[in-house]
């Protein structure tokens, strides 16, 4: 479990996050929603010890990440995997070397015992045989899967990713939420995601933490949001069914007019 307690995180006079208490449930899928400048992604970064905090405490399994040493923080970090926004490939190098880089960094293994993980793990994400593509030949999906195949190279405890969905189509979504489901369950990982996707809250969210404006607004799961009385909550999950429906009506509309016009 990530427990954050307390957490105060201000930039000069803008206070970014206020007294923020919140748990990241062992072996689960934790999502952080909220709209932008909420906090969310501030958050995720004090999280994996990119942001100090003003105040409070971030505690993986009781140790205390804000008062961790280099070498603590080191340690810390191998355990975490990071599937970032944008993917974060190395254009320059092949899918294989691309998934390697970690063991390269962190392992003293041999060759033959990285190539074999990473071979494992591309299997894992259903990319076998793209070992020797390179970036530019993969499509936006596809570069997500690498990513997460290089988060997870290592075998982390704790897997974060952030909007891991931006820039991909509802479908290829889909698969890449189906694929941090599934390695979360297999391997009993803490998983931590930053987003605003719907499909990921309703589909995913085991456990779900709203941020509003700097605050921790609700706490709980997917289930939990279909019941919920918080008026900001309602009105940030449901603003985007209501523009969904808005757009589908809108297509509807105008293709009445084309029949018409016939």
């Amino acid at each position: 479990m990530i427990e954050v307690k307390n957490v105060r995180k201000s930039f000069g006079d803008k206070v970014v996050l206020q007294d923020v208490s919140a748990n990241m449930e062992a072996g689960k899928t934790n999502l952080i929603i909220g709209s932008s400048g909420s906090g969310k992604t501030v958050l995720m970064k004090i999280m994996i010890g990119l942001y100090p905090v003003d105040s409070g405490q971030v505690l993986y399994e009781g140790a205390d990440l804000t008062r961790m040493n280099e070498r603590e923080l080191k340690s810390l970090r191998m355990s975490i995997g990071m599937l970032f926004q944008g993917s974060a490939l190395f254009d320059s190098k092949s899918v294989e070397a691309n998934v390697m880089f970690p063991l390269d960094m962190f392992t003293t293994d041999s060759y033959a015992v990285k190539k074999k993980r990473v071979n494992e793990v591309l299997d894992r994400v259903n990319l076998v045989d793209a070992n020797r593509k390179y970036p530019a030949e993969l499509s936006g999906g596809m570069k997500k899967r690498v990513a997460l195949a290089r988060a997870i190279v290592q075998n982390p405890k704790y897997l974060f990713c952030d909007e891991p969905n931006s820039g991909l189509d509802p479908q290829t979504s889909l698969v890449i939420d189906k694929l941090v489901k599934e390695i979360t369950t297999d391997f009993n990982i803490t998983t931590v995601i930053n987003t605003h996707d719907m499909n990921t809250v309703m589909e995913s969210g085991d456990h779900i933490v709203y941020m509003y404006q700097g605050l921790k607004q609700w706490e709980g799961s997917n289930k939990d949001i279909i019941f919920s009385k918080d008026e900001k909550l309602n009105s940030f999950i449901f603003a985007s069914d209501f523009l969904a429906k808005a757009k589908e009506m809108s297509m509807m509309e105008a293709l009445r007019k084309q029949e018409s016009n016939r």
